[in-house]
């Protein structure tokens, strides 16, 4: 059911950028300017961390490598 909702579509160094971003920009809140404009790093820290980016989802787009079908049958 949730991966009906959160289908696994980022590829895994994406995933990778996108939660040091998140990190970083989280880092703007605490460290440095101290601004609190840092917190729009929860989206890509969300999203890096679930490996589902909703707007991929909305418009059938997936940077997943593609899976090779099984094509061995057991009957």
């Amino acid at each position: 059911m949730l991966a009906k909702i959160l289908p696994n579509n980022e590829h895994p160094i994406e995933r990778a950028i996108r939660v040091v971003l998140g990190l970083a920009l989280l880092s703007i809140v605490f460290v440095g300017p101290k601004s609190l404009l840092g917190l729009i790093g929860i989206v890509p820290l969300a999203t890096g961390l679930l490996g589902s980016c909703p707007l991929y989802t909305l418009f059938g787009f997936s940077t997943c490598p593609v899976k090779a079908k099984d094509t061995t049958s057991t009957t």
